[in-house]
């Protein structure tokens, strides 16, 4: 019998693929990824799926919180959160090896043992479930349209087609539900879906093309004016909120939960670090040019979700198609970026609900039923949350820092296998200073907003 080591506590069994010698997996491992005939996911197809975990409705908020820091202070906020991205991520694969893990809740069932594990998966549910929730948000937004004060913002299936029962809000959320994501989330393996995340990755750098083709265009016109390169400070409250752009960026980078079941699948598990690196390298170049022509495009307007800037005149020819191009690429985008997020929700989701079963993708009954309950709730929940920066704010202020940054940092002090450098010890102080500190700022600072506003503070 072979036997897992004694840090992944919460032991499965496999399928009966041999009788008399039945083998533990891991407590997440969904799908022996070497077994049924697949001989692991390539390098291209692992940098496409992490790609598309980063790049998702994170980077709808980035111009309003590079605005809001001042151009220059925002654009080297994105940098330095994409170099502790890479540290962090780096901390995983170095302990998961050190421990014989293969899942991030196994590495934290290492150092902390099982209430650790517990408390990490809890983060993950809640990070991936915020952000799911956001998606389909935005999803029926593009699609339907959103009120706003009063103002109707129209949506492209109602501009196009006019009001009908069918181009509700809720009428297309269903519609996409069962026509796009359901096919998509019921792949077991996360590499199934490496050519719809290079298609998503793709649709993203489409949305950046277009946004950076209006600025030169309006440039070129003399019809843009300089962008405020520093923040805007009237008291000290607007210094304190500042820091609630913090967690806004923190959520743009966080695809923790997903590193080590792409690592899992590749044929060659070594490439795993360069994998990481080209993939902060494409998306942190997505997220500056985004942010910068977004701010320079719009400025002190740019809303909380940029992409309910583009629903009026540009102030160049073709506008309206301009318009279309940007919300129905992001809004497509979204839809392929919601199975790779939902993937990692639902591994977790089991892990927590039913420890000891066999992995989910050997169970097709609790397989859907998980994910039809999942999706249930995220439908749900997009009825019920105000707007996307709320969302942001609350899961980037308390479990995307947890998941990204202060997890990482305490199983390396914690450094059970011994293998952390001293090096290592101060970026994990740091990375656990940094995160507590402007989390708690921001936090205090929305329940400050709560009760007093300052019309001197521009968001």
């Amino acid at each position: 019998m072979t036997v897992l080591p004694s840090s992944d506590r919460k032991y499965r069994r496999s399928p009966p693929r041999s009788p008399l010698l039945p083998q533990k997996l891991d407590d997440d491992q969904s799908f022996d990824a070497h077994g049924s005939g697949f001989d692991g996911a390539s390098t291209s197809g692992a940098v496409f799926n992490l790609s598309t975990t980063i790049v998702g409705a994170g980077i709808m908020g980035l111009p309003a919180a590079v605005n809001q820091l001042g151009l220059i202070p925002g654009l080297l906020t994105i940098m330095f959160v994409s170099m502790l991205t890479e540290s962090s991520i780096d901390m995983i694969l170095r302990f998961s090896r050190a421990s014989k893990s293969k899942t991030y809740s196994g590495v934290a069932t290492n150092a902390f043992g099982g209430a650790g594990s517990n408390i990490l998966q809890a983060c993950i549910v809640i990070n991936n479930l915020g952000m799911l929730v956001v998606y389909m948000i935005i999803i029926g937004d593009v699609l339907s349209g959103t009120s706003v004060d009063g103002f109707h913002h129209g949506g492209v299936i109602e501009e196009w087609f006019g009001q009908h029962w069918w181009t509700t809000r809720s009428a297309l959320l269903l519609f996409t539900t069962f026509f796009v994501f359901a096919p998509l989330i019921s792949f077991k393996r996360v590499d199934s879906l490496r050519y719809t995340s290079a298609l998503s990755v793709a649709l993203a750098v489409v949305f950046v093309a277009i946004t950076a083709g209006v600025v030169i265009v309006k440039l070129m016109e003399g019809k843009i004016g300089m962008p405020r390169l520093m923040p805007k400070l009237v008291n000290q409250a607007s210094f304190w909120k500042l820091f609630t752009t913090v967690p806004v960026v923190v959520t743009a980078y966080i695809c923790h939960h997903n590193i080590l079941p792409i690592e899992n699948e590749l044929k060659d598990p070594t490439q795993m670090k360069s994998i990481v690196r080209k993939s902060l390298t494409l998306c942190t170049s997505v997220y500056i040019a985004t942010s910068f022509f977004g701010v320079v495009l719009f400025g002190d307007h740019t809303m909380d979700d940029v992409l309910a800037n583009f629903d009026g005149d540009l102030g160049i020819p073709y506008s309206s198609l301009l318009d279309d191009l940007v919300r129905v690429s992001y809004g497509l985008h979204l839809m392929l970026v919601f199975p790779i997020v939902f993937f990692s929700l639902r591994l977790n989701v089991d892990g927590l609900l039913f420890p000891y079963a066999i992995p989910i993708a050997f169970d097709n009954k609790r397989f859907f039923s998980v994910t039809i309950a999942l999706m249930g709730f995220i439908l749900m929940g997009a009825s019920f949350v105000p707007s996307i920066w709320d969302a942001f704010q609350f899961t980037g202020a308390t479990a995307a820092v947890c998941v990204g940054f202060i997890f990482p940092a305490a199983i390396t002090l914690r450094n059970i296998p011994g293998i952390a450098t001293k090096n290592d010890r101060l970026i994990s102080w740091m990375m656990i200073f940094l995160a507590v500190s402007t989390s708690t700022v921001a936090v205090t600072s929305d329940i400050y907003s709560i009760f007093y506003v300052d019309e001197g503070i521009t968001s």
